[in-house]
């Protein structure tokens, strides 16, 4: 008999925010733009529906899970976990890139994210941070939801540390991943009686493609 349960979880970043004029906004709740009509039209093709769907606290997440049950997803139910939302840059907020960079903010230039995995923003959180808030609530939510689809609405930083804990990865390693707005990365919990692991199955995949992906 075979007791193996998959817990498939569907991560989806949030739609592009423009109000920022190119600020940095971290944790900053600001509204995004869900005006893709071909992106939603796509991720409700290639989303499950009766799966629990999963938000962050800020708004940019609920707005854009609202677009895509607009677009024609039906959840089973919906969720706000507040320990999702994307790293605080803390003191960083609010500057342009260029002011970042003047300001020398950072303590060395990072070629993919704002700064090392590992140094923490002024009056804000590290990536490392970031990584120790979200991994206890993915875990709960895991468990809590064994055996389903969950569709997790969030940010690039919370899908970076989902891989990070997935692929038992060095947080610096897992800050090389690209996440594109909109775009879907499914990962796997695969549990037996006396093992648990993270299967892959893909990342950043773009939905403005045609057809559904099991």
């Amino acid at each position: 008999m075979d007791d193996t349960v998959e817990t498939r979880w569907w991560w989806v970043r949030h739609a592009p925010v423009t109000a920022n004029n190119g600020r940095i906004y971290g944790q900053q709740d600001l509204p995004c733009d869900t005006g893709d009509a071909k992106a939603f039209d796509g991720l409700q093709e290639l989303l499950p529906n009766n799966a629990v769907m999963v938000t962050s606290s800020l708004l940019r997440t609920k707005q854009t899970a609202d677009a895509i049950c607009a677009a024609g997803l039906v959840p089973a139910e919906r969720l706000e976990i507040d320990d999702l939302k994307e790293q605080s840059f803390g003191d960083w907020q609010g500057l342009t890139h260029e002011e970042f960079g003047l300001t020398n903010a950072g303590t060395s230039a990072h070629r993919y994210w704002l700064a090392p995995a590992y140094e923490r923003a002024p009056n804000g959180e590290s990536f490392t941070d970031l990584v120790a808030r979200t991994v206890p609530a993915i875990l709960d939510l895991n468990d809590r939801h064994a055996g389903k689809d969950i569709i997790a609405v969030t940010h690039g930083g919370t899908i970076r540390a989902a891989l990070c804990y997935a692929l038992n990865l060095d947080p610096e390693a897992a800050l090389r991943f690209s996440v594109g707005n909109l775009s879907i990365t499914r990962l796997d919990c695969v549990e037996s009686e006396d093992n648990r692991h993270w299967r892959i199955s893909f990342t950043n995949c773009d939905p403005r493609g045609t057809g559904r992906i099991n």
